[in-house]
C-alpha cells in the first residue's frame, strides 16, 4: 500500500510539473518574465524571495499577457496587480506564543510542532516543490526543506525521540534524488540548479545507528548522488573544470560547489543584478552570477571565504575554489557506500569505494592541509595554493577522522586561540558585513568542531565550546523567547548581523544543535 501511494504521489509529482511547462499559448517561466523582473527590481517586497514563493492564481503566460496590456495604463499599480494574481500559500510566519514559564529545551520540544509539515500536496504554478513524508522546515522565512541544514535538525529530533518525522525527511530526500536525481538547495524549484553541501549519507548514518539494515535500504540513492557529483571525473594532464568537479594537472580529481546557473538568483534577483551592474560586459556579470549561485550551494552564502584578492561581495570567486569541507562530505559519502556494500555482500563495490576514499583521504591531506599555519584551507585552483581566509570549515577533517593525532592538535589550538569567543566559535576572522563572517557564530559548525575535537579526545576544550554556545542561546532565548538562526557570538549584548536578509527565527538546525550538545554534555557526566 506505501509503494503504491508513492507511486500515485510520483504521477502526481510529474503531473504538477508539467502544468508548468510552457504552455503553446507562449512562454516560459515566470522567472523569464518581464512581469517578474519589474517586481522585483521595483522592490514591491523588502525580501525577494518574498515574490517567488507566492503562487500564481493564473498560468504564467496568461498573466504576463495581462500584465503587459496593462501595464501602460493610467492609474496602473504593479503592487495592487500581484496582490491581485498571486497568493501566500505558505504559512504566516511562526504561529505561536511566547511562554516564559518554558525553559529552553521544553521551548524546542514545543516547537518541533511549529516547524514540522505534514505530506504536501501538489499545487499548480507553486514554485514548492512538494514531499511525499513529513518534515521540518528551518523557520521564518524559510518556509521548505533544506539541504544541509536537516541533518542538524534531524540530529536534535533523534534526540527528542523523533524518530518518524526523522525518518521522513531522509524518505523526502531518497524521493528527490530518485525524481530529480540530487537533492536541490531547498524545496523550490528555483533551487534546481544546484545542491547544497551533501550530508545525505549523514542523515541515513544517524537514522541507521541501530539498524544496519537502513545503509542497504538507502544504497541506491548514495550512489545516484555520488554519481551526481561526480559527473565529469576524467583523468589528465591538465586543469579542467566539469560541474562539481575539479580535474586536476594530476590526474586527481577533487570538487568544487557549483551551479549550473548564469543569471541573477530568482529568490536575490534586485540584489545580484545592482551587485552586477557596474561590470564591463555579460561575460563578466554571468561569470559572477555564477559564483554568487555556487557560494549558495556552499550554504555560506556569503563569506569572505570566496573572496578574491580585492575583497567584497563582487570579487565572489566560488567556482576557483576546492572546499576542504566539501570533499570531506565525499570523502564520507564513499565510505557510506562501501558500507553499505560490505553489509550487503557486494565486496567489489566495497573494494571500490573504499579505495576512491582513501584516494581522497590523501588528497585532502595534500590540497588542503598548510603545515605553516597548523590548519586546513581551501584550495585555489587557479592560483595553485591556499586561500589566505582561516575558516571555521577547517575543522571538517577532525570531524570524519582524517587528520593525524597531530594535525588534530594544532587545528585544536587554532580553534581555541583564534576562533574561540566569549559566545562559542566564530565563523572567519574577518568583519565584512556578510553573515558567514564574523562576528556571527553558526550552529553546524560549532556541531562539527565539538564533534571534531572529541574523535580526537578534546573533552575539556569541547565542553567549552558547547557550554559557551548553550549559555549564548539561553541569554538570547530569555530576552526574545526565541531560538535564532545565527548569533553574535562576539558581543553576547547583540544579535546577530549581515547578509541579504534579517536574522530568523525558529530555528531548526539551532534546535537540532542545542539538544545534541545537551545529550552529549549529560553523555560525558556519566561514570564509565
Amino acid at each position: 500500500m506505501k509503494n503504491l501511494w508513492l507511486v500515485l504521489f510520483v504521477s502526481l509529482f510529474v503531473i504538477g510539473c508539467k502544468q508548468s511547462e510552457k504552455t503553446p499559448a507562449e512562454p516560459i517561466s515566470l522567472y523569464e518574465t518581464e512581469l517578474f523582473k519589474d517586481v522585483q527590481m521595483s522592490g514591491v517586497f523588502e525580501d525577494s524571495k518574498t515574490f517567488v514563493d507566492l503562487v500564481p492564481t493564473k498560468d504564467i503566460a496568461i498573466l504576463e499577457k495581462e500584465y503587459l496590456n496593462t501595464k501602460d495604463n493610467q492609474g496602473f499599480r504593479l503592487d495592487s496587480f500581484v496582490l491581485k494574481n498571486f497568493k501566500n500559500r505558505s504559512l504566516e510566519g511562526l504561529q505561536f506564543k511566547l511562554d516564559t514559564t518554558r525553559n529552553m529545551y521544553e521551548h524546542i520540544s514545543n516547537m518541533w510542532n511549529i516547524l514540522k509539515r505534514s505530506p504536501d500536496s501538489v499545487i499548480a504554478n507553486s514554485s514548492r516543490i512538494a514531499l511525499p513524508y513529513k518534515y521540518v522546515v528551518p523557520g521564518g522565512r524559510f518556509q521548505e526543506i533544506y539541504y544541509w541544514d536537516s541533518y542538524f535538525t534531524l540530529e536534535g529530533l533523534l534526540v527528542d525521540n523523533e524518530e518518524e518525522v526523522a525518518q521522513g525527511m531522509v524518505q523526502n530526500f531518497a524521493f528527490l534524488i530518485d525524481s530529480l536525481g540530487f537533492i536541490p538547495n531547498g524545496t523550490r524549484d528555483y533551487y534546481k540548479t544546484r545542491s547544497q553541501p551533501p550530508y545525505f549519507a549523514l542523515m541515513v548514518d544517524a537514522i541507521a545507528r541501530d539498524n544496519n539494515d537502513l545503509l542497504v535500504e538507502y544504497l541506491p540513492q548514495m550512489t545516484k548522488e555520488y554519481n551526481y557529483w561526480m559527473e565529469g571525473a576524467l583523468p589528465g594532464d591538465s586543469l579542467n573544470p566539469v560541474k562539481r568537479v575539479v580535474n586536476l594537472k594530476s590526474g586527481e580529481t577533487l570538487n568544487r560547489y557549483w551551479d549550473s546557473g548564469q543569471t541573477p538568483r530568482p529568490e536575490s534577483y534586485r540584489e545580484d543584478f545592482l551587485l552586477a551592474e557596474g561590470l564591463e560586459s555579460d561575460s563578466l556579470k554571468q561569470r559572477l552570477y555564477k559564483n554568487l549561485r555556487s557560494a549558495a550551494a556552499s550554504g555560506w552564502d556569503f563569506s569572505s571565504r570566496w573572496f578574491g584578492e580585492e575583497g567584497g561581495l563582487a570579487s565572489t570567486e566560488t567556482i576557483s575554489i576546492l572546499p576542504v569541507d566539501l570533499n570531506c562530505l565525499l570523502y564520507f559519502m564513499e565510505k557510506s557506500i562501501a558500507r553499505a556494500s560490505a553489509i550487503k555482500g557486494d565486496t567489489t563495490s566495497q573494494e571500490h569505494y573504499l579505495d576512491l576514499a582513501e584516494k581522497r583521504k590523501s588528497m585532502i591531506q595534500a590540497y588542503f592541509w598548510n603545515e605553516t599555519e597548523g590548519y586546513y584551507f581551501d584550495y585555489n585552483i587557479e592560483d595553485e595554493t591556499f586561500t589566505p581566509k582561516l575558516t571555521l570549515a577547517g575543522v571538517t577533517p577532525l570531524f570524519f577522522e582524517i587528520a593525524t593525532p597531530d594535525q588534530a592538535e594544532q587545528v585544536k589550538n587554532v580553534i581555541m586561540n583564534a576562533f574561540l569567543k566569549e559566545g562559542g566559535l566564530v565563523t572567519t576572522l574577518e568583519h565584512s558585513g556578510q553573515q558567514w563572517d564574523a562576528p556571527n557564530g553558526w550552529a553546524p559548525l560549532q556541531w562539527l568542531a565539538v564533534n571534531g575535537l572529541l574523535n580526537y579526545g578534546y573533552v575539556d576544550e569541547a565542553k567549552e565550546i558547547m557550554n559557551r554556545w548553550l549559555t549564548l542561546n539561553e541569554k538570547v532565548y530569555q530576552n526574545t523567547g526565541k531560538m535564532m538562526e545565527k548569533y553574535n557570538v562576539e558581543d553576547l549584548s547583540l544579535l546577530s548581523g549581515g547578509g541579504e536578509y534579517p536574522t530568523q527565527d525558529g530555528f531548526g538546525w539551532t534546535n537540532g544543535v542545542a539538544l545534541g550538545f545537551k545529550q552529549i554534555l549529560e553523555d560525558l557526566e556519566k561514570p564509565n
